[in-house]
């Protein structure tokens, strides 16, 4: 009744929220992303986006399809896998922002290492930043990681905007530095939050340096000072700090996925990774549950480097 293509295309739409944008990751015209969604729809008999010229956005049906869809498309691809008889095997790299450390990553994981068992999975979690360095070394095979703003490489998987963060009861004194909690360079969101405050002529300081998302999380929960984070990624205990307080915008920014410069053995279990992240990226959010959950979890072991072998 729905063809995978139709519901690749529904995916790629719900994630980006724009049919421009799921085109230029499809490699398809946007007229031909626009007939896949109407066909869905005529299929379906129900209307799944709710558009018009400045905005897209999932109607009730549409949020319901997300998950049919997924199921779908896993069930496709395993018996597709099945009967060509095609497994892959060998080591495969992959680094990912600690930033979907308390997102529904791991589910993704865990769905890929069912689908190809003979994978071994190497994760490593770090900065965007030093993921990149790695992955131009040769270090990694692919990436999920924010996107520096001047490289075009990668695959969207989400598109946020970048604000301040920092405790409910925390209050800015505008005579003093804003005081900053920040990663260590080449951190990213370290670079544009500081380009942004000079930028507008603020001094500013910072008060906290970790290499650790818990450890810079600690630091906003008590209060030490604001840091830059995805609206979308907010983590649990904290929040964003009020237009009031005069802090400069910080802009937008792009997660995606980014395979190694060189081919490897590992191209084939890499790109049936990033097809599952692509395929995934709606997941990649940090929902209620994960928030309440995350509330109670204060976990400083972040992992660097495991093994994900079986």
């Amino acid at each position: 009744m729905y063809d995978p293509s139709h519901l690749r295309t529904f995916l790629s739409v719900a994630q980006t929220l724009s049919f421009t944008q799921a085109a230029r990751r499809l490699g398809l015209r946007q007229s031909t992303v626009s007939q896949h969604v109407r066909r869905l729809e005529d299929a379906t008999g129900r209307t799944l986006f709710s558009r018009d010229t400045h905005s897209v956005e999932l109607t009730e049906d549409g949020e319901a399809m997300l998950g049919f869809a997924r199921r779908i498309l896993e069930v496709h691809e395993q018996a597709t896998a099945f009967f060509t008889g095609t497994r892959l095997r060998g080591r495969l790299r992959f680094g990912a922002s600690e930033d979907f450390v308390l997102t529904r990553l791991p589910e993704i994981l865990e769905g890929f290492r069912h689908d190809h068992p003979e994978v071994d999975l190497e994760l490593t979690v770090e900065l965007s930043g030093t993921l990149h360095e790695q992955l131009a070394a040769g270090k990694l095979d692919l990436v999920l990681a924010k996107r520096r703003p001047e490289d075009p490489r990668g695959e969207l998987v989400r598109h946020d905007s970048l604000v301040w963060i920092g405790a409910e009861r925390l209050r800015l004194d505008p005579d003093r530095p804003v005081p900053l909690i920040v990663y260590p360079p080449p951190g990213i969101t370290r670079a544009l939050a500081l380009e942004a405050l000079e930028r507008q002529g603020r001094e500013w300081r910072v008060v906290c340096t970790s290499g650790s998302l818990n450890g810079l999380v600690a630091a906003a929960r008590a209060g030490l000072g604001v840091m830059a984070h995805s609206r979308g990624l907010i983590p649990p205990g904290l929040v964003r700090v009020p237009d009031r307080a005069g802090l400069p915008e910080l802009g937008q920014v792009d997660f995606v996925v980014v395979h190694g410069r060189r081919r490897s053995s590992a191209q084939g279990a890499a790109d049936a990774l990033a097809a599952a992240i692509l395929a995934g990226g709606d997941r990649l959010n940090r929902s209620d549950e994960i928030r309440l959950r995350g509330a109670d979890t204060r976990d400083d072991r972040t992992p660097h480097a495991r093994s994900l072998a079986p």
